[in-house]
């Protein structure tokens, strides 16, 4: 049994006049996440997480933020472009677990559809699938609500 944990980060800053997009799901809010992307930061990180895992890179490296097909790219069809690559049709993906670091906007309401949203995705058991979101109690960037940052850890195992 070969086993393999990939290990993702993504931080994105707030701007007026974007959608906030988070694990797919647009949720209401005064302001969206400035990206050349959706600027999803939460797939992003998980995106890193599963290419890390098999030494492949970062998103930056397959979807580079100066190349014109990606500009408003959906985040969640990139994710799906990964897990068609031809190395992941030899993995199954175990657990993902990921923190979401956010002063505002409280997330809380909007997990379950954030969790059941990548459980779908990933044809995976919620149980395989954790979305936590914290706060930084006031301290540093997210704190300061500028912007959210996201960590994702991810288990994946060789069929």
């Amino acid at each position: 049994m070969q086993l393999r944990i990939g290990q993702g980060f993504d931080a994105h800053k707030f701007i007026k006049g974007k959608p906030f997009i988070l694990g797919g799901v647009r949720l209401p809010y005064e302001y969206g996440l400035d990206g050349h992307s959706d600027a999803d930061v939460l797939t992003h990180a998980i995106i890193d997480s599963l290419l890390g895992a098999l030494s492949l890179g970062n998103i930056g490296t397959w979807f580079p933020d100066n190349d014109p097909k990606f500009k408003n790219a959906d985040s969640m069809e990139l994710l799906k472009k990964v897990l068609l690559h031809k190395t992941f049709k030899a993995w199954k993906i175990l657990n993902i677990d990921s923190t979401i670091i956010a002063q505002k906007p409280k997330l809380s309401p909007y997990i379950e559809q954030i969790h059941s949203n990548l459980a779908e995705l990933f044809s995976l058991q919620k149980n395989c699938i954790s979305v936590k979101p914290k706060t930084t109690e006031g301290m540093g960037f997210c704190g300061r609500e500028e912007g959210i940052a996201v960590l994702v850890n991810t288990l994946i195992i060789k069929n």
